[in-house]
C-alpha cells in the first residue's frame, strides 16, 4: 500500500482549517502575564502570554488597538480575548487578540478609565463649571479622617499662614465600603454650613485604598456642591475622579491648605504695598490737580481785562517800535537816495563847470585874438585914412591918398602908391567841446 505524501503547505492549511472549525478556539479568553512586548511601527502589538506552565505567542493588530484602555508593559497580568490560528509561513500557532483587560487592580483601573470617559462626555470636567477659590477665606471646611497625617498637615499649614482662619472638620471615612456615603454626607453638611471653601482629601495609598474618591456618586456630590471644592487625595502622582470634577486640585493636603488659607503676612505686605501705591497715586493726583489749577489760573489771567489791556499796550508798543524802525529805514533810504542824487548833481555841476570853463577859455582866447594890441604885437598894423575913416578894403582908398599906419610902438604916415585887389581866404574858429 502506497503511503500518502503531503507538502508542508498542505499540512499547515489543514491545521489552519482545523483551528477555524473549532468553536472554542475562535472565541477564547486566556489569562496570563505579558512578556516580550513590542510595539511595531506598523501599529501592531506583538507579545507573549505566559504562566508557570508555558507561553503563547500573541498579536494585536492595529485595527483592534482602539479598544485598548491602558498602556501595556511587561509583567502586566491580563485577560485577553481572541482566536487561535496558524501562521502558515512560519508554521507557528499564535493568538490573534481582539481585547485586553487588566486582571485584579487592572480591572479597577479600567473602571476608572470608563467612568472618567463617561463623566467627561457629560461635561462634568468642563472649565465652565469650575468655581473660583475665594482669595480671603475666613471659614474653611475639611473633609478627611480625624486621625491621620492629612488633617495634621492641614492644621499645621493653616495655623502658620493665618491663625485667624477657622477650620471646620467633618470626620469622614476615607477607605472601605462606607467611605463613599460618608464623603457625600460631609460634602452636603459643609455645603449647608456656609464655609468659604471645602478641602476634600486624605493621605496616599493604593488604587483600592483611594477607590472611594473614584466613585461616581462622590464625583456627582462634588459637582453639585455650591461651595468651591479643593481636592487633595493621596500623593502628587495620585489622580482620582474627584480631582477632575473639583474646582481645584492640590497635589497634597498641605498644598490644599496653602491654596485655601491666605497668608496673613502676605496679606499685610500686600496692604503695605497697596498703601504705598495709594499714597503715590494720591500724590500724583494732587500734582495733576495743582497743575490743572495753575493752568486754569493762567487761563483766567489771560482772559482778564487787565491782561488784555496789557497785551494791547504791548502790541501797541511793538507796533510803535516797528513803525519807528520802518520810518528810520525810509529816512535812511531817502538820505541814501538824496546823497546819491546830490553826488549826481554835484558831478553834473562839476561837468557843467568844466564845460563853462572850457567855453570861457575858448571865448577868452577868441577875445584875446580880437584885441588890436595883440594883433599889433603879432606884426599886424592898423591903417586909417587921413580924414579919420578906417581903411578896410582897397576900394576905400586910391593911389596918392595919405594914410596913417598904427604899429605897436608908434604911428607912421604914408601915401598909397598902388592898389591891387586880391581874394583872401576867410578863416573860421570852432567852439571847443
Amino acid at each position: 500500500m502506497q503511503k500518502s505524501i503531503y507538502s508542508v503547505g498542505q499540512v499547515n492549511t489543514y491545521i489552519k482549517r482545523m483551528f477555524r472549525q473549532d468553536i472554542l478556539l475562535n472565541a477564547l479568553n486566556v489569562r496570563g502575564e505579558i512578556s516580550n512586548l513590542k510595539y511595531h511601527t506598523s501599529g501592531h502589538i506583538y507579545f507573549s502570554l505566559k504562566d508557570e506552565s508555558g507561553a503563547l505567542r500573541c498579536v494585536m493588530f492595529r485595527s483592534a488597538r482602539k479598544g485598548l484602555t491602558f498602556p501595556m508593559k511587561d509583567g502586566d497580568r491580563v485577560v485577553v480575548t481572541g482566536s487561535i490560528d496558524l501562521y502558515e509561513r512560519d508554521g507557528s500557532c499564535q493568538l490573534y487578540v481582539q481585547t485586553i483587560s487588566l486582571e485584579g487592580a487592572g480591572l479597577l483601573y479600567e473602571r476608572f478609565l470608563r467612568l472618567k470617559q463617561d463623566l467627561e462626555d457629560m461635561g462634568m470636567f468642563s472649565p465652565m463649571y469650575k468655581k473660583p477659590i475665594p482669595a480671603y477665606c475666613r471659614r474653611v471646611g475639611v473633609i478627611t479622617a480625624p486621625t491621620g497625617a492629612a488633617v495634621r498637615d492641614i492644621i499645621t499649614v493653616a495655623r502658620r499662614r493665618n491663625p485667624g482662619v477657622s477650620l471646620i472638620l467633618y470626620p469622614a471615612l476615607v477607605q472601605g465600603k462606607e467611605a463613599a456615603p460618608s464623603l457625600i454626607r460631609g460634602l452636603q453638611v459643609l455645603d449647608r454650613a456656609g464655609v468659604d471653601v471645602i478641602i476634600l482629601g486624605r493621605g496616599g495609598g493604593s488604587i483600592e485604598d483611594l477607590w472611594a474618591f473614584n466613585e461616581e456618586a462622590v464625583a456627582r456630590a462634588v459637582f453639585d456642591c455650591e461651595t468651591p471644592v479643593i481636592t487633595a487625595v493621596g500623593h502628587e502622582t495620585d489622580t482620582t475622579i474627584v480631582d477632575y470634577v473639583a474646582d481645584l486640585r492640590a497635589p497634597t493636603p498641605s498644598a490644599a491648605a496653602e491654596l485655601a488659607v491666605f497668608s496673613l503676612a502676605d496679606y499685610e505686605e500686600a496692604l503695605r504695598v497697596r498703601q504705598r501705591r495709594l499714597c503715590r497715586a494720591e500724590s500724583e493726583k494732587l500734582k495733576q490737580v495743582r497743575s490743572r489749577l495753575e493752568n486754569l489760573t493762567l487761563r483766567m489771567a489771560h482772559l482778564s481785562p487787565a491782561y488784555k489791556l496789557k497785551e494791547r499796550r504791548r502790541l501797541a508798543a511793538d507796533r510803535e517800535v516797528k513803525l519807528r524802525r520802518l520810518m528810520n529805514d525810509r529816512l535812511r533810504d531817502a538820505r541814501l537816495r538824496a546823497d546819491r542824487e546830490g553826488d549826481r548833481l554835484e558831478k553834473a555841476a562839476r561837468e557843467l563847470l568844466r564845460d563853462r570853463q572850457r567855453t570861457f577859455v575858448w571865448l577868452t582866447g577868441r577875445f584875446r585874438g580880437l584885441n588890436p594890441l595883440d594883433k599889433l604885437k603879432q606884426g599886424f598894423s592898423y591903417v586909417n585914412l587921413k580924414d579919420g575913416g578906417t581903411l578896410r578894403s582897397v576900394e576905400d582908398a586910391a593911389p596918392g591918398d595919405a594914410v596913417t599906419i598904427h604899429v605897436t610902438d608908434g604911428i607912421l604916415d604914408a601915401r598909397i602908391e598902388k592898389t591891387e585887389k586880391q581874394r583872401i581866404r576867410e578863416m573860421t574858429y570852432d567852439k571847443p567841446e
